[in-house]
């Protein structure tokens, strides 16, 4: 059900290279930043959402299940499920709904 995309940090270097990433229709898109050891507390999403790590590390609560997220990764989950998120490390992801 759930799943974390690599392809950022799959994509090697080769001249140009260019690709649709996501193919969504995107209402808003939410830039977070956490330090260490902070919590973004419980809580749902109106919409699915696409998480993208920009920086650092991130362990992601969803369904009783831990998903451990760092740079350049990917997470898509659907919306009304209530989630939250812990961090490793000082970080910054890209909430894009």
């Amino acid at each position: 059900m759930y799943t974390i995309n690599n392809e950022i940090n799959e994509t090697h270097f080769n001249a140009l290279q260019a690709g649709k990433f996501l193919d969504i229709n995107a209402k808003e898109i939410l830039l977070i930043s956490l330090e260490k050891g902070s919590v973004f507390p419980r809580h749902t999403s109106p919409r699915a959402t696409h998480l993208l790590v920009l920086e650092g590390s991130i362990s992601f609560h969803i369904n009783n299940e831990v998903y451990p997220l760092k740079t350049h990764q990917v997470f898509d989950f659907p919306k009304d499920e209530e989630h939250w998120v812990e961090t490793n490390e000082n970080s910054k992801f890209i909430i894009i709904r």
